[in-house]
């Protein structure tokens, strides 16, 4: 099964994909691989942190290839919101200076957000400090989005247009404020369906995948909370198996279970049979869970080998290489009745809150 929420529809000219081939590279997921951006979504340039230096005077011209946008759309700014060039010269037309720039800079930012022309002119228009790096675009923007489908959107056009500062703030405050388990669900998990989407068409939008991949697992490193106390005797075992190196919802896993004060050995990824058989023998754990995204890692006749203890540990499986049709669980699983496969988050935070007996 490859579906991993139920689709949204269609919104702002992206369509969620109901389901998503099985194998493609991906950055982790719980059931689809991902990479690409979205080929129906026009494309946008955006402005780098870079303002003009000091004394610098740009033309509309000059100024509109370092935003990304045309002449008129500058003249359109200037005439109703009164964000034009301050330079003058007599006999010269009027020349933008740095702290027009930097003014120009945050509103293209904030309208690319998805935040409207005249709100993002009213932020710009009171910046005072032409280093647009000290703005805070994520206090600029709506506290509560009014549905999750506009936080993906502003997501996407910041990751479309390689802007990783604004992926990161609003990845960021989701996280913290709204914890793991529904950021990944609700946010992220959507937004890289789509990025996976444009390149399952189209073959392109590698560099946005790979941008946004790490810099969710920057976020949920930064995010993993240290157990005082664990509500578990014995830590839970994490691990990619074999040569997977598709490791990021094993992070993501991770930091759901330190939310809820949970301790576990986190192997990462390409975690050899051998490691994960002596991490067994040696810490008992009741719960292990081991990661499969593609189909040549995934391989069930290797539980046979994971040695038998007691108490019996819950064996969770996740991702899309574990099962094929007519590959069935080896009868000398020593926990064959204790093996469960989960499809998303949620569910291998239950199977594992269920082994610890809580």
């Amino acid at each position: 099964m490859h579906r991993l929420f139920k689709p949204l529809g269609t919104r702002g000219g992206c369509d969620f994909p109901e389901s998503f081939p099985q194998g493609t590279l991906a950055g982790g997921l719980f059931q689809v691989a991902v990479m690409g951006v979205i080929a129906h979504s026009c494309p946008v340039t955006m402005p780098s942190d870079r303002t003009a230096t000091k004394d610098e005077s740009l033309t509309v011209a000059a100024v509109a290839r370092r935003l990304g946008v045309a002449p008129a759309t500058l003249r359109t700014w200037d005439r109703r919101y009164g964000l034009g060039p301050s330079g003058h010269t007599q006999g010269e037309h009027r020349r933008y200076n740095s702290m027009d720039l930097a003014r120009l800079t945050l509103m293209r930012k904030l309208v690319i957000a998805g935040m409207s022309p005249s709100q993002a002119a009213d932020q710009a228009l009171k910046l005072e400090d032409e280093n647009i790096s000290k703005a805070n675009f994520v206090e600029l923007l709506p506290q509560e989005f009014e549905v999750r489908e506009e936080l993906v959107d502003s997501l996407m056009r910041a990751a479309q247009a390689m802007d990783r500062t604004f992926v990161f703030e609003l990845l960021e405050s989701e996280i913290r404020n709204n914890g793991v388990i529904k950021a990944w669900s609700e946010v992220i998990v959507p937004c890289l369906m789509l990025i996976g989407d444009e390149w399952a068409v189209t073959g392109s939008g590698i560099e946005v995948e790979h941008m946004f991949s790490e810099i969710i697992k920057n976020i949920l490193q930064t995010n993993l909370k240290p157990t005082k106390d664990p509500r578990n005797s014995r830590p839970v075992l994490l691990a990619c198996i074999g040569e997977e190196t598709h490791s990021l919802a094993l992070f993501a896993l991770q930091v759901a279970l330190s939310e809820m004060n949970v301790e576990a050995h986190f192997l990462g990824a390409r975690t050899p049979l051998e490691a994960i058989v002596a991490t067994v023998k040696r810490s008992a754990p009741p719960a292990i869970f081991l990661w499969a995204q593609l189909e040549r890692h995934g391989d069930v006749t290797l539980l046979a080998d994971i040695p038998s203890i007691r108490p019996t540990p819950r064996i969770v499986l996740g991702g899309p290489g574990w099962f094929r049709d007519g590959v069935a669980i080896p009868s000398s699983t020593p926990s064959k009745l204790k093996v469960v496969h989960v499809e998303d988050l949620p569910k291998a935070v239950s199977e594992i809150m269920y082994a610890i007996g809580d």
